[in-house]
């Protein structure tokens, strides 16, 4: 595990890499299929979501085949395997172990999995894992759209197929969550200490100890190196992490503005890049000392190459008074006294790729104070912060004309000022 810190020059986002101690990883493996007491069999395929009932991302769907070698689903010892599914994810084994693994898209959860797999004379054993990934919670019917895989599940060969959607499959409800692996009070002997743990293979659970990083400076993980899973840090989860879903190659764009009408098309940038690789950990999560770390890794990965990041939050800073109108009136031609200009704040991050993510104080009106200690006087709009995040969140740089059209008039008689502090990162 890597430990990046930033530097004390908040805007700069430069980084330094001190020593983390971080004790050996533990780890322990998820079993393939069907394990648990409670798990039910039934013939056909069932939908994810109504099986689940919400107590788990995962399900398990398994069935088994006799082979006697004669079938015409097969081709030598191979056979076409077919899996449709609703999404979101699907990891197939065969024998126990791994065949492929398929995900859905943005704009489509529907996967069509299809790959040669061997099969051995006698029993051979099929598991499906299906894991949803947020549901739409809008829309026409969105609670019909469900998830899972509800066929066609089928092999086929250059002479015949064998349809297995209406066979009977077993179905085991989530993972091993119920023997709270993630929690660090409660010893399991599921947990397996060794230097030459396994990486990059699915179905891995791995947990450590490391220090906290000093300071108050916000905290996240940087999952870069590992595939896709959830983290717990002291036993509480930070989420579901996914640095290997990648944005699609192309739609971006250079500059954007966020202001206007929104659609799902605007502003895009990234392409090409992970859709995430910093994960938030709270503060408050973290104890001084030694603190535990639990990641299931589903996907397979190499734990020793995620890092803990911290990093100040950088703030720009501006004040400009409105002017009189008489003052305008002296600055700007015949023509231009038709659009009435005056003075505009304007803010910028100071390092390229930043944008505008808050806006930590404006006021319009009488503000006093400066950078950093801001305070609001006895006349201040009521519009300010909504007028100026509107216009600057989301943006490397923004202007906002200083005028009571804009803000209102807190207070008449009295030459007033915009003051905003924001945050870029």
């Amino acid at each position: 595990m890597r430990y990046l810190e930033s530097s004390t020059v908040a805007s700069d986002g430069s980084f330094t890499t001190p020593e983390l101690a971080v004790s050996g990883w533990s780890y322990a493996i998820e079993p393939v299929g069907i394990t648990k007491d409670n798990a039910l069999t039934k013939v056909g395929l069932m939908e994810q979501i109504n099986t689940t009932a919400d107590a788990s991302d995962f399900l398990w769907y398994s069935t088994s085949i006799t082979v006697k070698g004669d079938e015409p689903y097969l081709n030598g010892s191979q056979s076409n395997l077919l899996v449709s599914s609703l999404g979101h994810v699907l990891q197939v084994y065969v024998n126990g172990k791994i065949a492929g693994s398929a995900q859905g898209s943005a704009s489509s959860s529907l996967i069509s999995w299809q790959k040669p797999i061997t099969l051995v004379p006698g029993k051979n054993k099929i598991d499906l894992l299906s894991a949803t990934v947020g549901l739409s919670n809008y829309g026409a019917f969105f609670d019909l759209v469900g998830a899972g895989i509800t066929g066609p599940v089928k092999l086929s060969g250059p002479n015949g197929a064998l349809d297995l959607s209406s066979a009977q499959w077993t179905y085991q409800i989530g993972l091993r969550e119920d023997l709270h692996l993630y929690d660090p009070s409660e010893a399991s002997p599921e947990w397996v200490s060794s230097n030459a743990y396994p990486i990059n293979q699915p179905l891995i659970w791995y947990k450590t100890k490391f220090t906290a990083p000093a300071g108050d400076d916000p905290v996240a993980i940087d999952f870069t190196g590992l595939g896709k899973g959830e983290a717990w840090v002291n036993g509480q989860s930070i989420g579901r992490y996914w640095p290997t879903n990648i944005a699609p190659q192309s739609g971006c764009v250079n500059s954007c503005n966020y202001r206007g009408s929104y659609t799902s098309s605007k502003c895009l940038k990234k392409c090409g890049q992970p859709s995430q690789t910093l994960y938030h950990v709270p503060r408050l999560f973290l104890q001084p000392g030694s603190n535990d770390i639990v990641l299931f890794e589903q996907f397979g990965g190499d734990p020793s190459k995620i890092s803990f990041v911290t990093r100040q939050t950088g703030s720009v800073c501006a004040q400009v008074s409105e002017a009189h109108p008489a003052q305008i009136d002296s600055w700007i031609s015949s023509q231009q006294k038709m659009q009435r200009s005056g003075p505009a704040l304007r803010l910028e991050c100071p390092k390229e790729g930043q944008v505008i993510s808050s806006i930590k104080f404006a006021s319009f009106g009488t503000p006093s104070g400066t950078c950093g200690s801001y305070s609001h006087g006895e006349c201040s709009s009521t519009q300010a912060l909504s007028v100026v995040q509107e216009a600057c969140i989301g943006v490397s740089s923004c202007s906002v004309p200083v005028s009571s059209n804009y803000f209102g008039n807190p207070c008449t008689g009295v030459t007033k000022s915009l003051a905003v502090e924001a945050a870029c990162s």
